[in-house]
């Protein structure tokens, strides 16, 4: 999720929000390692029947809390080869305030949406929205992306979503980008055999950055866009974008699948690529309309060193 200040209500009470709508946070996701979609597959129990069920190890709370869910059985359609799993099971990096994860958890009742999310405003957020909206195929973790390989097996996710992560437009900071080539290569090995990991940005500058990123981490582009929302308008929106889209932003999209593991050198020469954002803005700062969250610092000093006739650095 970008950078962006998180509004909260007087009246917001972060444990008490947490502890409110605990049932669809797993505190230890690690322990579903390999699982996810049996673990979470809403059994269909009664209220009471869920309830004596919280306390198996094997049942996660978000699982408990799917299996009395609002949704009921009418949205039961597990795969054909594992009836009592959910067919898929699909990762939203940094899912923000989850608003995303529930539109897609609601339009495909058969996939297991898990959101991720490092900020606990987010995480309580997330969890109240898929509370309310009654999903039974939706749970939200306290985790990062650094986390993902102990929670997630090799082959278990058949899609990632990245949607408008922090750029981190500083060369120091590059390797926290979730489109920097190391994060790349380690999503690869938790995606399953046609699985794809998607980006949305409204930085055109991570976009340009993370286009070879995602070719030399041996990635097949299935598609790019510059104006996301006129050329894939059925992807939900997100808070953050509906917000960036009325201040006069352009979405940037990326979808790619893995194919071939690249070479050392291929990955080397990806980390020693300009790793400034800085260096793919336009010559002319002024035919900038719009400076992505994040970025506002950085162009204001440039725009400032041009007027006294300094070098940029990148």
């Amino acid at each position: 999720m970008g950078l962006t200040h998180i509004r909260t209500p007087k009246n917001f009470v972060l444990e008490e929000r947490l502890e409110r709508y605990g049932a669809v946070i797993e505190q230890q996701p690690e322990r579903y390692r390999g699982r996810w979609a049996e673990a979470c597959w809403p059994l269909g129990e009664t209220t009471s029947e869920a309830q004596t069920a919280a306390g198996s190890a094997s049942t996660p709370p978000a699982a408990t809390k799917a299996a009395s869910g609002a949704m009921g059985a009418a949205t039961k359609t597990g795969s054909p080869e594992q009836p009592n799993a959910f067919a898929s099971v699909h990762l939203d990096l940094g899912c923000g305030k989850g608003s995303y994860l529930i539109a897609r958890a609601q339009q495909e009742p058969s996939t297991l949406f898990i959101g991720m999310d490092t900020e606990p405003i987010c995480v309580a957020y997330s969890a109240q929205y898929i509370t309310e909206a009654g999903l039974a195929n939706a749970v939200v973790l306290p985790r990062g992306a650094a986390a993902a390989a102990r929670i997630f097996a090799a082959g278990e996710l058949a899609a990632i979503t990245l949607n408008f992560p922090t750029p981190y437009p500083k060369s120091r900071h590059a390797e926290r980008r979730l489109s920097h080539i190391d994060h790349l290569l380690r999503y690869r090995a938790l995606l399953a055999p046609g699985g794809t990991v998607t980006l949305r940005t409204d930085s055109a500058l991570l976009f340009e950055y993370s286009i070879p990123q995602f070719e030399a981490a041996g990635y097949q582009l299935q598609w790019t866009s510059r104006d996301v929302r006129s050329e894939h308008p059925g992807i939900p929106e997100t808070e953050y974008e509906r917000r960036t889209v009325g201040r006069g932003a352009t979405i940037f999209g990326i979808c790619a699948t893995p194919g071939s593991m690249p070479s050392e050198e291929r990955i080397q020469a990806a980390r020693a690529a300009e790793q400034s954002l800085v260096a793919y803005l336009p010559e002319d700062l002024g035919s900038l309309s719009y400076v992505p969250i994040g970025m506002e610092g950085a162009v204001t000093n440039l725009r400032n060193r041009e007027r006294k006739g300094r070098r940029r650095i990148p």
